[in-house]
Order: structure tokens, then sequence, then C-alpha cells
């Protein structure tokens, strides 16, 4: 069963009087194990029949009729993930400094949230049962973190034992499932040779394994009592970008798909020009850094072909290093189109040992201690990214509220493309100038 946890004003689920503490029981007579499932039976169909447990014990059978893609507007409890038995080198959760919220320390595991959620798995902890559930229910795309094909240096590099990846992702991709692969480089272990034949590995179960991101690891300050790692240097950086597009171009001429895809923090660690937009063909692996600028620039052209002159005079806005050349080159346009002096102000993330420079995983703490006593103008921006979902909690749990009283300033929300900035600047000439956005 399937506990409710939140009924929302104005939809179907207050309309048929269903509360918090209610329980669905079964879909269209499909017994209800979890949110996963609950998804999926939902999916068949615009005719839903509802078995329902009301908290007092009373057993509802509710039918629904609902219209493309409309929300039953329940909230659902959601599952505790399958907790990570692996003890990666690269690990991130273990290199996290103390006084972050609870839920970051959480090395979860599970493929129902790899399939809701892409989140990355490495399929070690994942037994027969769930395999079976994954055929069984079609559970694709899944996203996939391989690291090596070579089952001593993955073992290695994952620190336990594991079974073997290829015959596993052969056995997936021949049912349908399709993949999404991932790639840490660690130099000195799964670089060089290594790369090589792990992408040439993967490629060979294209289409079923449908595209390699290749990352370079990510290290905080905080390694203490951690096998000794490092990031890639400006020329292993350039190495690696140069064996992908090698590789790229064969894959091109050979299936039609450059298949392998390298994070933009190779290029800017190597120093590299970005590749044009067409070049990320569908973008299959945006979420994971890869092709995050080039999308950028794709859509700084339409924010600024919308853009007009605004009231405002002066406004800040956060990021993170790694992509702070490219926002303040499309502030300085956009600034011009609205007339609004956009200050970016680039923080270092020192929460983090100074080491981490993606504007995601910048801490309140670091925000107040660079920009206090700065002239920070009508409002500071702070990218969405940076926050909690739905909560407008940043990692170390500040709030925007805190931000505001610690910087004497308003501070607003912003999605973080060049659209979702215009956006917010508008909002913010409305609010604080009485104009239309």
């Amino acid at each position: 069963m399937l506990k409710i946890i939140h009924v929302y004003p104005h939809g179907i689920g207050e309309e048929l009087e269903l509360e918090a503490g209610d329980s669905v029981l079964a879909v269209n007579g499909q017994r209800v194990r979890d949110l996963l499932d609950f998804h999926l039976y939902c999916e068949e169909g615009a005719d839903l029949l509802l078995e329902v447990q009301k908290a007092q014990g009373e057993i509802w059978d509710l039918h629904i009729e609902r219209g493309p893609d409309e929300d039953l507007g329940l909230e659902f409890e959601h599952p505790e993930p399958t907790q990570c038995g692996n003890n990666c080198l690269f690990c991130f959760v273990h290199q996290l400094p103390r006084g972050m919220r609870r839920s970051l320390y959480v090395k979860d595991e599970d493929y129902r949230f790899s399939y809701l959620y892409g989140s990355y798995i490495t399929l070690t902890n994942v037994g027969e049962a769930e395999i079976e559930r994954i055929l069984a229910q079609k559970l694709s795309p899944l996203y996939v973190s391989v690291h090596a094909t070579d089952d001593q240096l993955r073992a290695h590099l994952l620190g336990q034992k594991t079974p073997p990846i290829m015959p596993l992702l052969q056995r997936l991709t021949a049912a349908g499932i399709e993949i999404h692969s991932q790639i840490v480089v660690c130099p000195g272990l799964n670089d060089r040779e290594h790369l090589h034949q792990s992408i040439r590995d993967l490629h060979a179960l294209y289409p079923g394994v449908r595209s390699l991101a290749i990352v370079p690891v990510g290290l905080t300050g905080y390694r203490s009592r951690l096998p000794q790692l490092r990031v890639p240097t400006p020329e292993e950086a350039a190495a690696i970008l140069d064996e992908i597009h090698h590789l790229q171009e064969e894959f091109l001429a050979e299936s039609s798909t450059r298949f392998v895809f390298a994070a933009d923090e190779l290029y800017l660690k190597a120093g590299r020009e970005f590749p044009p937009e067409a070049d990320y063909e569908e973008f299959p692996q945006w979420e994971n850094g890869v092709g995050m600028v080039a999308l950028f620039r794709g859509q700084s052209s339409q924010a600024l072909e919308a853009a007009r002159p605004l009231a405002l005079r002066e406004v800040s806005l956060v990021t993170g290093e790694s992509a702070g050349h490219e926002l303040a080159r499309f502030a300085e346009d956009l600034g011009h189109k609205t007339g609004v002096a956009i200050r970016v102000h680039v923080v270092k993330n020192r929460f983090f040992g100074g080491q981490v420079s993606v504007t995601g995983l910048l801490t309140g703490r670091d925000i107040i201690e660079q920009l206090r006593g700065q002239s920070l103008g009508e409002v500071l921006l702070v990218p969405d990214v940076m926050l909690k979902d739905a909560e407008d909690l940043l990692l170390d749990d500040l709030s925007l509220t805190d931000l505001e009283r610690a910087l004497d300033v308003p501070v607003e929300k912003v999605a973080a493309t060049p659209l979702g900035l215009l956006a917010g600047l508008e909002v913010m000439d409305e609010i604080l100038h009485g104009e239309e956005p």
C-alpha cells in the first residue's frame, strides 16, 4: 500500500474526499507496493480505478476520469532509498564536512530512483528480484555508473568485490532496457588505456547503452583518512578530450551518434573551447554537467531577443567559479539590452575546501562571508540550483531570509538559465518599480 501524506487544494484527490493518512491499495486491479508501482500503473490510461483504504479502515473504490497529463493532486509517502554498500575511492559523501543537512550524508543506490529521477546507480546492490522487476516493468531508461568495464579495476574503484558489469548490462539491454552511463575519471587509475577500452566496450552495446558521460573526479578539502586521489591536470584533461573527440568521429561514422560526451568541466580544466550545440545531439547527459554551457549559449540568444529596457538600476547575481566567466559575458550583454547593471559575484567554495567550483554546491555561509559589506544594488539574485527543492534552503540549511538579514538586501530566487535570469529581472522590476513584466 501507498500512504497519502498530503492532498492539494482544488485537485482530483480533494474532490474525491481523500485525506492525508489514507492509503492506495491498488490501481486498476494491480496491487501497489510503492511509489514506483503507482507511477507506472497511472501511466497506463486516462481512466483509473483506485482501491483506497481510509485512515479509519474503510475500503473505497474510486473511478477517476482525467484529462491528458492531469495530476491527481496527491503527495505520497516517499520510499526509503536502498543504501549503497560500496566504498568508492571517490565517494563524494565521504568527503563532506560536518554541519550540512542530514539527507546529504545518505548514500543511496536505488534502481527505482534511477528510473524515476535519473539518479546514477552502480547496480552492485541490485539482487535478482530487483533485476526481474526491472525487466518485468520495463524500467527504462536507467542511469548506471560504470567507471570501468574491467571487473578487477571496477572492484578497486568501488571498494568491494562486484559482479561482472558487462554481462549485466548485456542482459538489461537485450531485454529492451535503455541505459545512460557514466565514467568518473580518476587520473592514474581508470584513464588512458582503461578509459579507451571502457568507452569501446560500452559503445559495443549501443543502442542499448544509449550514451556515455566522461566526468572528472570531484574532490573536496575534507578527504581525511581517504585514498590519495587528484583531479586531472590541464594536460590530462586535454588528452582525455582528444581521446573522446577521436572516438566521437569514429562512432558518428559507424552508428550516427557521437555516443560519448565530455563534461563541461574537462573543457574548462583544459582551457579548450566548447563544441557547438549540435555536437551534443539531444543532450542526453546535460543534468550530468555535459553540454550545459552550449545550452546556456543557445538560450542566451533567445533571452537577448526578448529583453527590453527596465527601470531597475543595479542588481547582483551569485555564481560559482566554473560558471563565472560565461555568466559574466551574458550578464554584460543582457545589461546593455535592459539598462540594468548586473554585477556577477563569483563566490569561492571555501566550505568544501576550495576545490569545488560548481554553483549548485555553494553554501549560504560562503555567500555571506564573501559578499558582506559589498554594494549589492537593489536585489541579490540566487540561482535555484543552489536551493533544496521546494524549501528554498541552501546546503548548510541557511534560507533566503537568512541571506537577506545578513546582507541587508532583498534576495530573489531565479531559474539558472538565461531566460530565468531575464524573468527574475522582470519580476523584480515589477515589484520594485511597478512596471509590467
